[in-house]
């Protein structure tokens, strides 16, 4: 009979712990090795280590919408090759949206860990390339197919037992519009894959094999038994969302349905999205991978939002995906704006369980990355140049506690935006507005958060190329809470070439141009006419709300002139 080895709880604690600060480890690596500043000022990557199932042992901070995802890549690797694939000294590079589920900028780079001759397991880093050889510099907003969106690669060595194998190498360097940033921020990867499998073979050398596994082991379990948990006090029944992109980037005038069927039984819960629309021929669609991914996120947010995912979270999630649909993409659909539906279907995870857990579920965030991509030439380097940006946005109110001002969109968790002291010292931009966008939020009991106004002045002849999202299906509340203001964006504001637009691929601007853009807010959350007037007033006084608003979606007259016109709280005119 064999005996089971069982860690000892202060020990799995231990391990715990060294597994998280080992990612952490990794993701500092990234961030200070990289080259451009998508990844070392916003930091657009994430990194995790696995066991030599696959399964996640420790994650760090990073975008959320690659959740349980990267696992993906070394399973389908293993699953082309066979097991006997891994070697010592080899790393593999594979950013195909089908596999990943993302769009080709999201490269994964990844490599097995030895200790000894054994397999122990892999780490993994994935991270935003600013150029993959796409049509337009930067990707484009207006790709029908995936050939139009650049180099794609399925699984490949770029390292063999040590060696760099240069075939790959120069094949990614040589079509890419910035092969010196983009090989650098490469071997910034590879970088912190061999930091992973330091620290990782350093945990299975101090503590041994069976005590990691079976500490592992324990981890999982504890995070299942939370999970099922939380999901158990859930009533059972089936839950329904729904909600519209604005349209795939070619058919302007056709908005995309997104649908969600949600069905709880005891400890278990299903997620649907079948019913969702089919694939479209614009830049809108995923892998089934990320819709994966994407369900786990909203998931997440209501039933473990304080565990650190592993490969315990998300045993008791089953999701179902349609081959050929927006988010079961077949080739060669196209993919560059993967996350625009997956940001909606994170919100309409809430929007669907708020019955069931009210005190949990917060009305809808501002929901997308809100791009804005300038190319051009910069004649201060001479040389050409890519610049692009996610904005920040408003979040949701929930049960207690106003929505957040000016954060990134759900999918994309800790990434940041651009300062301004970077945009203009890398790129030939001014940055002459940065701003709360007032009255942007949803008013409620708790108010939604407020978008932001940013507005660039380009200093030079360039290019922009735009994809602001949400405006068919603004940010709404919750149990009478208002819907948010969705997003605009003006070129040349006031000027007699003024345009209006939420998409478009590489719109001409000449010098002196201005680009202003203004995200939505989020949803709010109660009855407005039950916010605390002093905390309207408040509000006012930050200059969060316009007067006005307080007195037409608060019932709170703020005096702006000699005398009030409007009629206080329970009072008629």
């Amino acid at each position: 009979m064999t005996r089971q080895h069982t860690a000892d709880p202060v020990v799995v604690e231990i391990i715990r712990n060294a597994l998280s600060s080992a990612a952490e480890d990794m993701n500092a690596t990234l961030i200070r090795s990289a080259y451009t500043p998508i990844i070392y000022e916003c930091g657009d990557c994430v990194v995790a280590l696995l066991d030599d199932r696959h399964q996640v042992l420790g994650q760090s901070a990073g975008l959320p919408i690659f959740l349980g995802n990267l696992e993906t890549c070394t399973r389908a690797t293993e699953e082309k090759f066979g097991r006997e694939i891994w070697q010592p000294g080899d790393v593999w590079i594979l950013n195909d949206s089908y596999l990943g589920g993302t769009h080709l900028n999201d490269v994964t780079i990844f490599g097995p860990v030895f200790v000894g001759a054994e397999l122990v397991g892999f780490t993994a880093t994935r991270a935003h390339w600013i150029d993959v050889g796409s049509k337009d510099p930067g990707g484009s907003m207006d790709s029908v197919n995936i050939f139009q969106e650049g180099l794609r690669l399925g699984p490949q060595k770029l390292i063999d037992g040590g060696a760099e194998v240069h075939g790959v190498i120069d094949t990614i360097a040589t079509n890419v519009r910035f092969p010196y940033p983009t090989t650098g921020d490469m071997h910034a990867m590879i970088a912190t894959i061999r930091m992973g499998q330091t620290r990782l073979a350093e945990i299975v050398q101090r503590w041994g094999l069976d005590t990691l596994r079976a500490a592992r082991d324990e981890i999982f379990a504890q995070t299942e038994r939370i999970e099922r948990e939380v999901i158990d006090g859930i009533p059972d029944g089936i839950y329904h969302a729904e909600g519209f992109l604005d349209n795939d980037g070619i058919e302007l005038d056709k908005p995309i349905p997104v649908k969600l069927r949600i069905t709880v039984c005891g400890d278990n819960i299903e997620f649907d999205v079948t019913e969702s629309a089919d694939q479209a021929e614009g830049p809108v669609n995923c892998g089934t991978a990320q819709a994966i991914a994407a369900c786990r996120v909203g998931y997440k947010l209501l039933v473990s939002p304080d565990v650190p995912g592993n490969g315990g979270s998300f045993r008791p999630l089953t999701v179902q995906v349609r081959e050929g649909s927006v988010f079961g993409a077949r080739p060669p659909a196209a993919c560059q704006w993967y996350f625009s539906h997956l940001g909606l279907l994170i919100d309409l995870v809430a929007k669907a369980l708020a019955p069931a857990m009210p005190e949990k579920v917060a009305g809808a965030s501002h929901g997308d990355s809100m791009i804005a991509l300038f190319a051009g030439h910069d004649p201060r380097t001479g040389r050409d140049y890519v610049s692009l940006e996610a904005t920040l946005g408003g979040w949701g109110a929930w049960q207690g506690s106003d929505g957040e001002s000016a954060l990134i969109n759900n999918v994309n968790g800790s990434l940041k935006d651009l300062p301004i002291e970077v945009v203009e010292t890398c790129y030939p931009l001014r940055v002459v507005d940065y701003r709360i966008r007032q009255d942007s939020g949803g008013a409620g009991r708790w108010r939604g958060g407020n978008g932001v106004v940013r507005e660039y002045v380009v200093q030079h002849d360039c290019t922009v190329s735009l994809w602001f999202e949400r405006s068919v299906t603004p940010a709404w509340g919750l149990f009478g809470g208002q819907e948010a203001r969705p997003p605009e964006v003006t070129i040349n504001p006031g000027r007699p070439d003024e345009r209006r637009m939420l998409k478009c691929n590489g719109y001409r601007l000449r010098a002196g141009d201005v680009v202003r853009c203004m995200t939505g807010g989020g949803g709010g959350f109660g009855d407005p006419w039950e916010r605390d007037s002093a905390a309207v007033r408040a509000d006012v006084a930050d200059r969060l709300i316009s007067a006005e608003q307080a007195t037409e979606e608060y019932g709170v007259p703020i005096e702006t002139g000699p005398e009030s016109t409007h009629s206080p709280r329970g009072e008629s005119e």
